[in-house]
């Protein structure tokens, strides 16, 4: 009977992760990564091992990666300045702080800044901070991808194992 729950949570981990990849509020690789590893303990590891945790570890570790450095890689793409990708990271950081809005808003709002204290006009600075946003929508797209990604091999996994 424990297992089942077990297995239950398991399942909503990696359910509500998928989300969080879409939500900022909720941890979604790590999520969908402790999902895994949970149903793998249950099972006792017969049919996850080692190097299946080990490779779904490694795609969640470069989703998380992905997550960080999206709109400071949006940014760049369009040159914006030192300032700016500064800012962008900064914005990040703080906005994890401050909830959806912040989480949205902080990586748009610190390009803008740090473009603006470079001394370039307010036009190219709402440029890099679209930018720096386009950056965070296409870092959401891998992360979903890469979510799948762990997720079918889990259950390659499970199936084959």
């Amino acid at each position: 009977m424990l297992d089942i729950a077990l297995y239950v949570l398991a399942a909503a981990l990696m359910i509500g992760g998928l989300a969080g990849n879409i939500l900022p509020a909720l941890p979604g690789i790590p999520m969908i990564f402790g999902g895994i590893w949970l149903a793998a303990a249950v099972d006792q590891y017969r049919h996850l091992g080692l190097w299946w945790l080990v490779a779904i570890g490694v795609l969640g570790t470069l989703g998380v990666i992905v997550d960080f450095v999206a709109g400071t890689l949006g940014a760049k793409r369009v040159g914006a300045s030192r300032l700016a990708l500064t800012g962008a990271a900064l914005g990040t950081l703080i906005g994890m702080f401050l909830g959806i809005a912040g989480l949205l808003l902080g990586p748009f709002i610190g390009a803008v800044l740090g473009e603006l204290a470079s001394g370039t006009s307010v036009l190219r600075s709402a440029h890099v901070g679209a930018a720096t946003w386009l950056g965070l929508l296409f870092g959401t797209l891998v992360k979903l991808v890469l979510s799948f990604l762990m997720i079918g091999l889990f259950g390659f996994a499970m199936l084959v194992g």
